[in-house]
């Protein structure tokens, strides 16, 4: 998820258990919390095996090939039906266990392209071909973490299928950290080929506390839009600017102005992000180049907002080209998400089944009144898509010595996307597969009756 920072907002307390379809009240949260534990003191050893396998062997969007399979053949042992290659390289997994709703738990796959330096034994050395050139790949967002306890989950919702009833469907899901993996499943008959869910769940690990889980009611997560700009202009000699139109000049001016659609335009009431994060022209010191692309990241929350910065950067594109007389630029859209809403009533249930197991100081309920996180995810695709009773939880990945020592000596937190990101392993996945076991144990207990 791109650059995932939990939200830990003030203690929004236990509240009572909202609609009818969420089963909890005959749950006993406490006792199921005591099995996964049991199964998971057995089976941690080969989940943490699993862990590092993956961490060393990172693979980017569309390019889970090994990851998949690895995920598939687990699945498969466990007794799912598995089906690969949906999206791409996606995969389902679905477990009947007699009548009772379809309840989704996702995965993401993917990796991202830049060099780990965390000095972990188990560190990534892997490279992969991004855009033709050979990159340093590693899970610097977390998703090997939730890999692990996404099994771990399918092994002990297996291992408790005397407590539930109902359809597990398991998705690992591609390319999530360049927002097009859950499109292309849900292109690919997601829910079509697939039953469709009654319920989802799907959490991320972050810079936050080990043992903490952040559940936040309404929109979780900002909506994104990944926009590529090139200016035109004409190429000439350096010692001859007079003979351009220079690109780099133009998107010198576009850097610039583009902020005052955030400032001058946008309600600063509401939140609203551009980011120019890639700026690429010419190739030599003495040559003024013919074009320069840009790639740029906008964050909203409001639909409204989200509209106001795209056609910002269009309108503010076209200005500077036609100040500079050059030809008219080109904007893309390259991909997007809207926010990821979590059910309110859903929200509100299952925090207060995970205070019951795992204690009123380890969950954090977030009002729908605050507002979500910065970051994106494309998981937003599978709500939309008409999964509506979802929520997706926060995970804390880190030792609160290591956040306590980060703070004395002043130095910024290492958080996702941070090439020195590290989660600790055991207590991160142990967390993740009780949160979500017992998330599906919340609605598919007694075939959610």
């Amino acid at each position: 998820m791109r650059r995932m920072t939990l939200l830990m907002a003030a203690l929004a307390g236990a509240p009572a258990l909202g609609r009818a379809e969420v089963p909890a009240a005959s749950f006993d949260a406490a006792a199921a919390k005591a099995r996964i534990d049991a199964e998971l003191d057995r089976d941690y050893p080969a989940l943490e095996a699993l862990y590092k396998d993956i961490h060393q062997h990172p693979e980017i969007g569309f390019q889970e090939v090994r990851t998949a399979a690895l995920l598939a053949e687990r699945m498969r042992r466990l007794g799912f039906t598995v089906t690969e290659h949906v999206g791409r390289t996606g995969i389902v997994a679905i477990y009947r266990n007699g009548p009772g709703p379809v309840v989704l738990v996702r995965t993401e796959l993917d990796a991202l392209p830049l060099e780990e330096k965390t000095g972990l034994a188990y560190a990534s050395h892997a490279q992969q071909s991004v855009d033709g050139k050979l990159t340093p790949v590693a899970h610097a967002c977390g998703h090997d973490s939730h890999m692990a306890w996404w099994v771990g989950t399918a092994e002990a919702l297996l291992a408790m299928k005397d407590q539930w009833h109902g359809t597990l469907m398991f998705v690992g899901q591609p390319a999530e950290e360049i927002i097009s993996g859950a499109k292309a499943m849900l292109d690919d008959g997601l829910f079509t080929r697939f039953p469709r869910p009654d319920f989802g769940f799907a959490a991320h690990v972050g810079p936050a506390p080990i043992g903490q889980i952040t559940v936040k009611q309404g929109v979780t997560s900002s909506a994104t839009d990944t926009l590529l700009v090139t200016f035109h202009g004409v190429g000439a000699h350096g010692s001859m600017p007079d003979k351009s139109i220079d690109p780099i000049v133009e998107g010198a001016h576009f850097v610039d102005d583009v902020q005052t659609v955030i400032s001058r335009q946008k309600d600063p009431q509401k939140f609203g992000v551009i980011t120019v994060g890639s700026f690429n022209a010419g190739t030599v010191a003495n040559i003024i180049p013919d074009h320069a692309d840009l790639q740029l990241t906008l964050r909203s929350f409001d639909p409204d907002v989200r509209k106001l910065l795209t056609d910002g950067v269009a309108t503010t594109a076209k200005a500077v080209a036609d100040m500079a007389h050059a030809p008219a630029p080109e904007v893309k859209h390259a991909f997007g998400a809207g926010s990821v809403i979590n059910d309110p009533d859903l929200s509100a249930s299952a925090a207060g089944m995970l205070k019951t197991a795992l204690g009123a100081g380890h969950v954090t309920l977030v009002p729908a009144t605050l507002p979500g996180i910065s970051a994106s995810e494309d998981y937003s695709e599978f709500v939309a898509a008409g999964m509506a009773k979802s929520v997706y939880f926060g995970i804390g990945g880190y030792d609160p010595k290591t956040i306590a020592q980060y703070k004395a000596e002043g130095r910024p937190l290492p958080v996702n996307h941070s090439p020195y990101f590290a989660p600790v392993p055991e207590p991160t996945i142990r967390t993740g597969v009780e949160t979500l076991t017992l998330a599906v144990l919340m609605v598919a207990h007694d075939g959610g009756r």
